[in-house]
């Protein structure tokens, strides 16, 4: 069975983050998309839906954490390159995202950089070689 994940993020300021993730790529569902929430497009299986901090704490009772100074996930993306791994962090900092670590990770078979969005959430993008995963 095929299962379909939606990760829900709280923002500060959806459009600012809107046009953040819009500027790496992703596009988002116009449908499921108001003032207080959108649901951007990752594949036909996953979305992350960016919901304003009011309407994320409507589904939960607990604190939300504040990504800036906790981290409560890293999320990752595939690439398909090395070079799409630099492109993708490149221009998430160049549109306001910071640098996760000092640079990036070279295993040889799997080579990774990662981000801050607006929000402080942390994004890993990843490229691996599987004909080149050690034995």
């Amino acid at each position: 069975m095929s299962r379909t994940l939606f990760v829900n993020l709280p923002v500060e300021d959806l459009d600012a983050s809107v046009a953040f993730f819009t500027a790496l790529g992703f596009t988002f569902d116009p449908t499921f998309t108001d003032a207080n929430a959108s649901r951007m497009i990752v594949n036909e299986h996953t979305s992350v839906m960016l919901l304003v901090k009011k309407r994320f704490g409507e589904f939960t009772d607990k604190t939300i954490v504040d990504a800036r100074t906790s981290v409560e996930a890293i999320f990752a993306l595939s690439a398909e390159s090395r070079e799409e791994v630099d492109e993708l962090v490149g221009t998430a900092i160049a549109n306001g995202g910071t640098p996760a670590q000092d640079g990036p990770q070279d295993h040889g078979f799997m080579y990774g950089n990662s981000f801050h969005d607006l929000d402080g959430h942390n994004w890993e993008v990843m490229w691996m070689d599987t004909a080149q995963l050690p034995a």
